[in-house]
């Protein structure tokens, strides 16, 4: 195993997110062993990708009613297919070179379960979209 792969496991080795059965599809082994340990690793880049996607679009989601801002995160990731493979470089960015491998197996379906949890992380988070400072450029 090279140094970058040792590196990433043993950054995201404490990220584990839920338990492992032995009836789960390769797919959803994947996801709980790799797409969200590394989603959790990318969280604060995530957000702050999010605050400047809102910031760039006029910063019209400060003022959406808080059902709307949820609608809101979930347009802009199924929508703006630029925005949505920005974010899956970031999570696919932190893979190891074999879970790569692994991953361009079933991208499709990986990167549907990948942005789902992305969308879910993200509207858990709402609260600290509200608190984000537009930036003068």
């Amino acid at each position: 195993m090279d140094n970058r792969t040792i590196d990433l496991l043993n950054i995201r080795q404490g990220m584990k997110t839920t338990t492992l059965s032995d009836n789960m599809s390769d797919d959803e082994r994947f996801q709980n062993t790799t797409i969200r340990p590394a989603i959790k690793f990318q969280n604060d880049l995530l957000v702050e990708a999010f605050i400047n996607y809102t910031r760039k679009h006029k910063n019209v989601f400060q003022s959406l009613s808080p059902e709307k801002k949820l609608d809101y995160i979930e347009n802009a990731i199924h929508k703006d297919m630029k925005f949505r493979n920005s974010l899956k470089g970031m999570v696919i960015g932190v893979f190891s070179v074999d879970e790569y491998k692994q991953y361009i197996q079933n991208s499709s379906a990986l990167n549907k379960r990948m942005m789902n949890i992305v969308i879910e992380r993200l509207k858990s988070q709402v609260i600290l979209f509200e608190n984000s400072e537009p930036t003068i450029p």
